[in-house]
């Protein structure tokens, strides 16, 4: 059955330069002559692959904009398809009717990531690279960007098939050796069965352990800023934010509801959230805010605890620190331009990690950037080596290790070679998940469609 041509806007929707509406599929050229009318009278059809025109697209013999019309010939394009993209100018009604007009000319809407889907399908990229794609659209800073792009260009890729390849060969070896033994194939020894498990394992575990800070840098940190009223919660959002995200006034509890943005703590994504102080209170909602402030400590990934080292530590305070023992947390000592009456050691005895800083004045940031960075292991993280991105892939990873570990077992343990080998062979399974070599087409929709229309 053939594919439909799809087609969709793949700028962002607004006010801008330029607008492009993608079309893709084997009709798309015939589409786009339908609807495009060269300056020179020249159709898309009788061109080459990666050239030009400048015309306009008509409606019922009417202009509805001038474009420049770029073409792709399959297999040489995104998808692997013939491709076509108007650039139009950018506006929501231009784009759109450009692209209701393309709709009506043949093409069917495309889904979310339906175009990438396609790449991947048509064997222009694996599926480690088309989520490399994904994080490059969703990076918000230089390290995401970095990460995303080394996965799109096949970093992770190259380190997954190095390691599918060893164990393809090692299962090769075992397939000969017991399948012709009149042949003088060399029988594999034990020592050099560990040796390539432990090769394996150790390259998988490295990929689970920089997995963290991986998602601290592409996906962020879903981080807490906790305290008592005035502490300076409000001051220290406003700091990393650059901006007064926050209500900041000498009255306790003003801040009664969460206050959220993202902000970049040097190399680190923080989806921060500010809080209600905590402490007993009989407004109502006051109190609605404090529950909230609790709820989030139990399920956030980092805690920004902020304690006013002007004043004395109190029952809230203490209650906090207890709070913390389990929890990857930042003690942070603000107001350090006033006199010191909080009792530092103690919290020091309480945390492992405290900065001290002054909100107010700015002073302390950069402590606060390196210490971050060093809890979520991005200190002297490399995005570029190829790390695995979300959780389908780190689940994976995790199976594959787990089935080196049994093959493993079964050796020590004097199975015979065949369910060694069958322990293998479920690694290799795990491992081609990764790239989509061996994947079904349930997690293949649901990767796509977590993109966005137009990619």
């Amino acid at each position: 059955m053939k594919e439909k041509t799809i087609a969709a806007i793949s700028t962002a929707q607004g006010q801008g330069g330029i607008g492009i509406i993608r079309i893709s599929g084997s009709e798309a050229i015939a589409v786009a002559d339908r609807v495009f009318k060269s300056a020179r009278g020249t159709t898309l059809s009788e061109i080459e692959g990666y050239r030009a025109l400048y015309g306009k697209v008509t409606e019922n013999g009417e202009m509805l904009d001038e474009v420049v019309a770029v073409l792709y010939r399959a297999p040489h394009s995104f998808t692997g398809e013939d491709v076509v993209e108007l650039c139009c100018h950018g506006g929501l009604y231009i784009t759109r009717e450009v692209l209701r007009t393309v709709l009506q000319n043949g093409a069917t809407i495309a889904e979310p990531g339906e175009f990438t889907k396609r790449a991947f399908l048509n064997g222009k990229m694996d599926l480690s690279q088309a989520q490399g794609v994904m994080d490059i659209i969703s990076a918000r800073s230089r390290q995401a960007a970095r990460a995303a792009v080394s996965a799109r260009t096949g970093a992770l890729s190259r380190k997954i098939k190095a390691i599918v390849q060893e164990l393809v060969s090692l299962v090769a070896h075992f397939s000969a050796w017991a399948d012709y033994p009149e042949e003088d194939i060399p029988q594999v020894t034990e020592s050099a069965l560990m040796d390539t498990f432990n090769s394996s394992k150790a390259k998988i575990s490295q990929l689970l352990k920089d997995y963290e800070a991986g998602q601290a840098v592409i996906h962020g940190v879903d981080t807490v800023i906790a305290g008592r009223p005035n502490v300076g919660k409000s001051t220290l959002m406003n700091l990393l934010t650059g901006f007064e995200k926050s209500i900041v006034t000498e009255i306790p509890g003003t801040t009664r509801d969460l206050v959220e943005e993202t902000v970049i703590v040097g190399d680190v994504t923080l989806r921060l959230c500010d809080t209600a102080g905590i402490r007993d209170t009989d407004n109502i909602v006051e109190k609605i805010g404090v529950d909230k402030t609790r709820e989030r400590l139990s399920s956030c990934s980092l805690v920004l605890a902020v304690f006013d080292s002007s004043e004395k530590l109190n029952e809230e305070d203490m209650n906090l620190l207890e709070s913390l023992i389990d929890v990857p947390s930042v003690a942070i000592i603000n107001k350090t331009d006033l006199e010191q009456k909080a009792d530092i050691e103690f919290i020091k005895n309480k945390t492992q990690y405290i900065v001290y800083i002054s909100a107010k004045n700015g002073e302390g940031k950069q402590d606060l950037e390196k210490t971050v960075e060093e809890i979520c292991g991005t200190k002297d993280f490399d995005p570029c080596v190829g790390i695995l991105s979300g959780e389908r892939q780190r689940a994976a990873a995790v199976s594959a290790l787990s089935a080196l570990q049994e093959a493993e077992n079964a050796l020590e343990l004097g199975f015979s070679y065949d369910a060694v080998t069958v322990c293998v062979e479920e690694a290799i399974d795990c491992l081609m998940q990764l790239t989509g070599e061996n994947v079904s087409e349930a997690v293949v929709d649901d990767v796509f469609h977590k993109f966005c229309v137009g990619k």
